[in-house]
């Protein structure tokens, strides 16, 4: 049986993820230490060109329970980790699409300006091909300190317009194409959503990378990410503190042992800090206003926690290969 779009798989028991502190059968949860702030994400705003089946963040045309974060929102905590010392060294910007916010070349401009790598999450469709002059600049400039990292669902156009919805498929090749004709450093996400092994599905980005002259190595992890699939709705063991020895995991290689997000809620005052890119609308997980007050424990209350980051592997960094 294909793990299609449209197979439902067994829904959550209601009795999970109600206790920060214990699981439903009275375990104690697992928690991540902030062990260092390597990540600084920033949630541009949940609008999005297309509605996407599955996506975590909802996003879509109408979705704008996240508003569009200003430049000068941004800058504020850049500045921030500036004067507290802060070891980011990477700054994302992830959405909604984020290049439908119209501040996106201004904010990328004075990231990549202090020096930090600076990592874009997109669909590489009308609102990126918006920005081709503005790309071309920061190009120039910062060459490969600039990475955009393209999603393509799967390598067949079928399969891709499955999740993406009818036209998807082209717009998103041409933006592909346009990037590596012009030397940008590309990275790409896909998602483990088929009934196909790793080994099936890198051979299959690395066919469509050759058939388009894509410079994307299809066999490193780093640079085609692919994504296990994620659905709060459906069940998901609860992770315990006992946990990271059965499975062999640390909790230091957790997404949120070294990332923070900000985002703003429309209509909220200015923007919040979460965890991680995965869980922007859940107020149970705001760590306060500023960074260095987030630095806080955080305990893997959440059905993503466990499906992504502990039981799938999931990273969204730069470099999967290390701790994120």
């Amino acid at each position: 049986m294909t793990n299609s779009p449209l197979v439902r798989l067994p829904s959550l028991d209601p009795s999970k993820f109600r206790d920060p502190d214990v699981t439903a059968k009275g375990e104690q949860r697992a928690v991540v230490a902030l062990t260092r702030l390597r990540t600084l994400w920033f949630n541009t705003g949940s609008l999005c060109n297309i509605t996407c089946h599955n996506c975590y963040m909802d996003s879509s045309p109408t979705n704008d329970s996240l508003a569009y974060l200003t430049a000068d929102e941004v800058s504020r905590y850049l500045d921030e980790v500036a004067a507290e010392g802060l070891p980011v060294e990477e700054v994302g910007f992830t959405g909604g699409e984020p290049f439908m916010n119209r501040a996106l070349p201004a904010m990328l401009a004075d990231a990549l300006g202090r020096g930090y790598r600076a990592l874009v999450l997109t669909n590489a469709m009308k609102p990126m091909h918006h920005r081709q002059s503005d790309l071309l600049a920061l190009k120039k400039t910062y060459g490969p300190a600039l990475c955009l990292r393209v999603s393509i669902d799967h390598y067949t156009p079928e399969k891709h317009e499955a999740v993406r919805g009818e036209d998807t498929w082209e717009p998103m090749i041409d933006g592909l194409r346009w990037l590596a004709e012009n030397g940008f450093h590309i990275t790409v996400a896909g998602r483990t959503l088929w009934d196909e092994s790793d080994a099936e599905a890198r051979r299959g980005y690395r066919a469509l990378f050759a058939r388009e002259a894509i410079p994307v190595d299809a066999d490193n992890p780093a640079t085609l990410v692919l994504f296990p699939e994620m659905d709060a709705a459906l069940d998901v063991p609860e992770i315990t503190v006992h946990c990271w020895d059965i499975l062999g995991v640390a909790p230091e290689t957790m997404m949120c042992a070294t990332s923070r997000m900000v985002i703003k809620r429309k209509g909220a005052g200015g923007p919040v800090v979460v965890p991680c890119t995965l869980l922007p609308y859940d107020p149970a997980f705001e760590l306060g206003e500023s960074l260095s007050g987030s630095s806080e424990t955080v305990k893997l209350n959440h059905p993503h926690c466990a499906k992504f980051c502990v039981l799938g592997g999931g990273a969204c960094s730069i470099d999967p290969g290390e701790p994120e």
